[in-house]
């Protein structure tokens, strides 16, 4: 959870490192504390696609120790979205579908208080010591994801929008967008290093969604700020998978049953 005295998000971003995620969307708090001891560089937890509601979207957070900062990908770019992800702690915010510079420009508005944006003062945690939070409030991170053509087009333009701490790539939506989901995997690939220069001209990280914890460090060896080293859903579904092939593979065969001869009619 956000401790506006102990922020490290930000600065961590903003130093180059290339940060380990753990991505989080089957809304169980359970699995967070699990994930919590993989000690990832940071935590994020899917509230666009994800199965999390307001209460354990709060439980969850609470139960990050502070220096495992937690970001919420959040479920639109609105005053609402983000102001309810930073008011239950987190420090820091992915906003989804960002096309133009005044989308990148309006998440930035909706994460900060006045005189730089429009944030309205609330939450349970903020409110325990609001004049601390107000003073750390300015170390929130903000990442606003490209995912379309429009996006592409315009990833210059959002790469440079002042106040932005990073640009990450939704790579199956971008697939999607382009028109490579079934193939054509070198054109999303361009599309993707092209996001990845348009960061470093701006002097921006670029974080990209990965798959597999192979990927994540390939890419990570490729220059990019942020990869995801786990997802819950691939967690569980691989572990019951395996646990099911590694049974099989070892039980004994069974010798078919023998079918007992139907009974004469009378």
């Amino acid at each position: 959870m956000f401790d506006p005295a102990r922020p490290s998000l930000k600065s961590r971003i903003a130093a180059g490192d290339c940060l380990a995620v753990a991505w989080m969307a089957l809304g169980s708090v359970t699995l967070v504390e699990a994930a919590v001891r993989m000690r990832p560089d940071a935590i994020v937890i899917d509230m666009q696609h994800g199965l999390w509601e307001r209460r354990e979207l709060e439980s969850a957070i609470g139960l990050v120790p502070h220096d495992i900062p937690v970001i919420v990908r959040v479920a639109e770019n609105s005053a609402l979205a983000i102001g309810t992800a930073l008011d239950a702690g987190a420090e820091g915010v992915m906003v989804p579908m960002v096309e133009t510079a005044k989308d990148t420009a309006n998440a930035i508005r909706y994460a900060q208080y006045p005189p730089h944006g429009v944030r309205s003062a609330g939450g349970v945690r903020p409110l325990r010591d609001f004049g601390a939070y107000l003073r750390g409030a300015s170390q929130i991170a903000v990442l606003v994801m490209i995912e379309t053509t429009a996006g592409l087009t315009n990833a210059k333009a959002i790469a440079g929008t002042r106040g932005l701490d990073m640009v990450f790539i939704g790579t199956g939506d971008l697939a999607i967008s382009l028109q490579t989901d079934v193939g054509d995997s070198r054109k999303h690939a361009r599309a993707c290093a092209s996001i990845l220069r348009a960061c470093q001209a701006a002097s921006l990280p670029c974080g990209i969604f990965t798959g597999t914890p192979e990927s994540a460090a390939q890419y990570s060896s490729d220059g990019y700020g942020m990869v995801v080293v786990a997802s819950d859903i691939d967690v569980v579904t691989r572990g019951f998978a395996s646990a099911g092939e590694a049974f099989e593979a070892a039980r004994p065969a069974r010798s078919p049953r023998k079918r007992s001869s139907p009974a004469k009619a009378r």
